[in-house]
């Protein structure tokens, strides 16, 4: 697995990669169908890039995995939750920016 690109997860690897993970793990919950989702994808790519060793960053498809997405009450896509050591600590809903995605990872690694 790389470390600097969004890696596709799903329920069954939702678990051992972001709860039991350690540090910083961002999840973009998204669809295919979703135009913003595509939208945001290359800020979500560049983002990954620049915080390799950072930050883990990975995509959950909503549609194939409504068990996680229902988990953290998923309504809107894209939504970004930060974690840290396995606990959520930032939401979003609606695409995001590489800035503003970055903005959040300061704060979390400042706090």
């Amino acid at each position: 697995m790389s470390g600097n690109t969004p890696v596709s997860i799903g329920d069954s690897q939702f678990e051992d990669e972001v709860i039991k993970g350690k540090g910083i793990v961002v999840v973009d919950f998204w669809a295919p169908w979703c135009g913003p989702c595509h939208t945001m994808a290359p800020a979500l790519e560049a983002f990954a890039e620049a915080n390799a060793g950072v930050a883990k960053v990975f995509k959950l498809d909503v549609d194939d995995n409504p068990k996680t997405a229902e988990k953290y009450n998923i309504r809107t896509i894209p939504t970004i939750i930060f974690f840290k050591d396995g606990a959520p600590l930032d939401v979003s809903s609606g695409a995001r920016s590489e800035a503003a995605l970055q903005a959040t990872l300061t704060r979390i690694i400042n706090d």
